[in-house]
């Protein structure tokens, strides 16, 4: 990094955000030493996220700094943002100067449709997982995915893991390890059902026909687009 102090961490924002994969890791890696935030869009005007509430950017893309850590979230906005050649180029542009690369849930398929994943390991949410090919990328099914300097992760709160991995590898263990002491990340959720792995399989069908059988859908027409 060019700043060994500052560490320049950037978000494309979109509209239809999940908030959660951008505001989980945000929470993290905002507390890394040297660490500075920006969340980036065509313009600084609201953004609507998928929570009912919005959020405003500091930054529109032609005055973004260049990141050192360029963070992609994802969300039902995905498969408009697929179309949007303002933000696929800007995410290629910082991507290429960037240390790291990483997306969180269906923000995968906006690094693919930037030319990112080609030839490489990756996750996202379980429910769009069959369709990373589409994008170059070979599917691993893991919470998180390193790949060199890119790293993926599965669906919306796998961000936060994600963020403390990163910083752990940044600024060291102990650093990561006090920052989840701060927020007091110390999940104990009322249902080990947090993956199809450990679901029951009536919950697991009836969420995909209720929901991610169709938005893969829509996913895949818009990934496969000319």
């Amino acid at each position: 990094m060019t700043d060994a102090a500052a560490i320049q961490i950037v978000f494309p924002l979109f509209a239809d955000i999940t908030q959660l994969d951008f505001t989980a890791p945000a929470q993290a890696l905002c507390r890394m030493p040297g660490a500075q935030l920006a969340g980036a869009a065509k313009s600084r005007a609201a953004i609507a996220t998928d929570s009912g509430f919005s959020i405003l950017p500091t930054h529109d893309f032609a005055s973004c700094p260049q990141a050192d850590i360029l963070c992609i979230p994802g969300g039902h906005g995905v498969t408009e943002a697929l179309a949007d050649e303002a933000t696929i180029d800007f995410i290629a542009r910082q991507a290429a100067g960037a240390t790291w690369v990483t997306s969180v849930c269906t923000g995968a398929f906006l690094l693919g449709r930037a030319g990112l994943l080609a030839g490489r390991r990756a996750t996202t949410h379980w429910g769009y997982a069959h369709l990373l090919p589409l994008v170059g990328a070979t599917y691993e099914k893991a919470r998180i995915v390193e790949d060199g300097h890119v790293v993926t992760c599965g669906g919306v709160t796998s961000g936060l893991d994600f963020a403390l991995t990163l910083i752990a590898r940044i600024r060291g263990v102990a650093v990561a390890q006090a920052i989840q002491l701060a927020i007091e990340y110390d999940p104990a959720p009322p249902f080990a059902g947090g993956h199809p792995d450990r679901a029951p399989a009536a919950v697991t069908d009836g969420l995909k026909a209720r929901i991610y059988d169709a938005a893969a859908a829509r996913m895949e027409a818009a990934l496969t687009a000319s």
